[in-house]
């Protein structure tokens, strides 16, 4: 997720039902994104539709589901925001 209110309420909540997050770079290609899905095992994932980079949009969708087919994790649910 970019840096939004949204990104803050989540680590928040996640925090006051004692769950574990993790924070990611939205600018990782969808490899490294597999290879840290694969290592925290995620019960959801929490992102935004895209992120505004200087270079332009970032669609982070496109990038999360093809991590999560790479790994086979495809039954993982993702909160849009």
């Amino acid at each position: 997720m970019p840096m939004t209110p949204e990104a803050i309420f989540s680590m928040l909540a996640c925090a006051r039902i004692g769950a574990i997050h993790s924070v990611v770079f939205g600018g990782f290609a969808s490899t490294e994104l597999a290879n840290r899905i694969k290592d925290s095992d995620p019960r959801l994932i929490v992102t935004s539709s895209c992120g505004i980079e200087p270079k332009g949009v970032i669609k982070y969708i496109p990038i999360v589901k093809e991590a999560l087919h790479m790994g086979g994790h495809d039954s993982i649910p993702i909160l849009v925001v």
